[in-house]
């Protein structure tokens, strides 16, 4: 059973070091019990201590990890049923499945295809986590098991030899499975297709190849009730399919996952989840939906069917959105960015660092088709009338960025272009920067364009 705070405080060494970044060890505690904070960051704590604090220190949420290439999907160590609360720290991973009585050509082409996908979206890539490899049960009984078990592997190597992403592999047979990771050797698979009646076979398999697994059940129950066998038997790192295929019912489950291992400390159901939205449903466009609920509540990994920009791209950008953290606000790096290739002559313009701001800019002057010097200053990811409203754009942070990224050296003429919205700042910056003569620009960049053909700022 966890913890209360108190009962933390009474095993820590009370010296109120502050190395832990709090100011009391009763502080900290209370964030331990609070599950925002790791044990690790009391240096002084006893090894008796730690052993005690061992239910406390853990995350409600197990982290599970595959990867393959040096390319990690990380899913668990959250804290909060909501993102406002605080953070969610590890973005659920998105997999497309491949099956494996295609032409292994189509495979390999399939896997290419999706590998090469990668978007912009305001300064971070985009693009998909990995793949899912199943074994159909289609020609097993001709094959035998020795056939499906080689037809399964020859995927696995075929999609690894085209693209070395994290694999998902499933499959229902314990005998397909491990040929299935001995074609993955190198990488760390997540193994799918264990239940109550074969999860002892996968579990063997999962600790022979130190790979987590993952657990099938229709009922919280019986997930709870693997959980502990498999736990008990060696393995740790658990993902748990709650067994349901449509949108009510995976919901309702997976809240219930999510509630009784933060809310209640039922360590039975602390660990991610997989959901397999195009099973929910056969219209795509109810897929895109199961899949939107999936990465919005509470999966840590998702499997689709189909591979589709169109479809894709949202849906990377939601995750994207969800798991930022709000307290953080997304920026680009300060400094100089040269925009259709700027020379000697053309306009210097300023703008702060915050991810949608610099970007709006960005593309209005890129549209325009006027090359241009974009200075970025450094305003902790504010937007222009934020940060000059908090102190973080002022004329003295201008200036800096001006005279720190040297761009007088790029430059003939000494004229720079600032935010209208922040014309107020003219006086103070013309006496911050002497040789420079201060333009005062258009207030939305949606006008930048017309402002530059104007000329207004030569």
């Amino acid at each position: 059973m966890a913890l209360s705070g108190i009962q933390i405080y009474k095993l820590l060494p009370k010296t109120n070091c502050k190395e832990c970044g709090f100011p009391t060890c009763l502080a900290f505690a209370m964030k331990l019990a609070a599950k925002q904070v790791e044990l690790d960051k009391c240096p002084y704590v006893s090894d008796e201590s730690r052993e005690k604090l061992a239910e406390s220190a853990a995350p409600p949420v197990r982290l599970v990890t595959i990867s393959a290439d040096g390319r990690e999907v990380k899913s668990g160590n959250e804290i909060v049923l909501f993102r406002h609360e605080k953070t969610f720290y590890n973005p659920c991973g998105l997999f497309i499945r491949l099956y494996d009585d295609e032409p292994l050509e189509e495979i390999k082409a399939r896997a290419e295809e999706v590998a090469a996908y990668s978007v912009d979206y305001v300064g971070m890539p985009l693009s998909i986590d990995g793949f899912a490899i199943k074994a159909t049960g289609e020609g097993a009984r001709e094959q035998g098991s020795s056939g499906a078990a080689e037809r399964f592997a020859a995927a696995v190597e075929g999609v690894l030899d085209t693209a070395k992403l994290p694999l998902i592999l499933i499959a229902d047979d314990p005998a397909v499975m491990a040929k299935g990771l001995e074609a993955a050797r190198g990488t760390r698979p997540l193994i799918n297709g264990a239940t109550a009646d074969n999860w002892e076979a996968f579990a063997d398999l999962a600790k022979k190849h130190d790979a987590p697994m993952a657990i099938r059940a229709d009922t919280v129950s019986g997930l709870a009730e693997l959980t502990e066998k498999i736990t008990g038997a060696g393995v740790q790192e658990i993902v748990l399919d709650p067994g349901v295929r449509d949108l009510r019912s995976s919901l309702a489950l997976n809240t219930l996952i999510r509630r009784m291992a933060l809310k209640k400390t039922f360590r039975p159901l602390g660990f991610p989840i997989i959901s397999f939205p195009s099973e929910c449903a056969a219209d795509e466009g109810m897929v895109s939906i199961a899949a939107t609920q999936a990465i919005s509540k509470y999966g840590g990994f998702i499997v689709l069917d189909r591979f589709s920009p169109a479809t894709i791209y949202p849906l990377l950008v939601l995750r994207s959105n969800i798991y930022t953290d709000p307290q953080k606000p997304i920026q680009v790096q300060p400094g100089i960015y040269e925009i259709n290739n700027p020379v000697a002559d053309s306009a210097v313009m300023v703008t702060t660092n915050f991810s949608i701001t610099y970007f709006s800019v960005a593309n209005e002057v890129d549209g325009s088709g006027f090359p241009g010097w974009l200075l970025v200053a450094d305003a902790e990811g504010m937007s222009v009338l934020t940060a000059w409203a908090a102190g973080k754009f002022d004329a003295e942070k201008i200036a800096k960025t001006v005279k720190t990224t040297e761009i007088a050296d790029k430059v003939e003429h000494r004229k720079v272009i600032i935010p209208g919205h922040v014309a107020v700042l003219l006086g103070e910056l013309e006496e911050e920067l002497p040789d420079w003569e201060i333009k005062v620009g258009p207030r939305e960049a949606v006008d930048i364009t017309a402002y530059l053909k104007a000329g207004a700022w030569q």
